[in-house]
């Protein structure tokens, strides 16, 4: 089980592999006709280098009910933050016409640049969603979501699955921790996550349809489970969201996904996993604008 020690040598051994300011910031910048671009922190890390940022409709209205749309909870899940991104540049009037939507494309900067699950104190953001946490990530958009008073109908949280979480993180979690991790087979395709005490099935059905027209979806090993969980409908598992204080569990919203995508596929590459992500938010809202207010 690691100590202070063990985690400050992990931390030494993260290396930079690309620019958040290069890949992220200068994209969030681009929307700023469309969008209000809100700082909402920096990482204590390297303030200057990780500015945070809440995009927002222009026409933001307490009429409306708000889409709420996150990426890069784990840095390492790049078609999240991209997908995120490229949403927003050409999301549908339909769907402006009816939500407001709010987006943070990158909660997990340092790891986005490092590549990782973790942030830089070995913690992991997505079991973080609580006051006072101590992933600042987690803790600084949860200010945020207050400050700005965003209380979502439906988040959408992207996300991927990769071959890394077997190699490299869940052996890392083991000896972090000191528990033996069971290791499950990786599924080969996209599935989303639902919430446990409050699924949406059709909601997630919807999306699972929008994304089946840009890639395959993930089939259950010979248990019948994906990630060890029961499969709930075909691409569809569900989680404890708050129990788990993942980010998707953060808010009482009535509709709550955690879109999973596998970029390691043979069958994939990187603009076909961004581009299940953005099906992955058009399905949702499709099926969204067709519930009566």
């Amino acid at each position: 089980m690691w100590g202070t020690t063990e985690r400050e040598n992990w931390y030494k051994q993260q290396i930079v592999q690309r620019s958040y300011l290069a890949d992220v910031v200068s994209k969030i910048s681009d929307l700023s006709s469309e969008f209000e671009i809100i700082p909402y922190g920096n990482l204590s890390i390297n303030p200057r280098h990780y500015p945070l940022y809440l995009l927002k409709s222009k026409d933001f209205s307490p009429t409306k009910k708000t889409i709420l749309i996150t990426g890069g909870v784990h840095g390492y899940e790049t078609s999240g933050v991209h997908g995120a991104l490229d949403f927003l540049k050409w999301v549908d009037g339909k769907y402006n016409l009816k939500f407001n939507i709010a987006c943070v494309p990158c909660i997990s900067p340092w790891a986005y640049e490092t590549v990782n699950r973790w942030n830089s104190k070995a913690i992991d953001p997505n079991r973080s969603f609580y006051p006072d946490s101590p992933a600042e990530e987690s803790r600084l958009f949860l200010n945020a979501m207050v400050t700005e008073k965003i209380k979502p109908y439906a988040h959408f949280d992207l996300h991927e699955t990769t071959d890394t979480d077997n190699t490299i993180f869940r052996p890392a979690l083991e000896k972090r921790d000191g528990v033996v991790q069971e290791l499950s087979e990786i599924p080969d395709g996209f599935y989303t996550v639902g919430d446990t005490e409050n699924p949406r099935k059709e909601f997630q059905k919807a999306i699972v349809d929008s994304v089946r027209k840009v890639t395959h979806i993930a089939p259950p090993d010979d248990q019948g489970r994906i990630i060890g969980e029961p499969l709930q409908q075909v691409g569809v598992i569900n989680y404890p969201l708050r129990k788990l204080y993942l980010c998707a569990g953060f808010s009482t919203a009535e509709y709550t996904t955690t879109t999973e995508m596998y970029p390691d596929s043979p069958r994939v590459d990187g603009q076909i996993c961004i581009n299940a992500q953005i099906a992955a938010i058009k399905g949702g809202l499709d099926y969204l604008v067709t519930i009566p207010s």
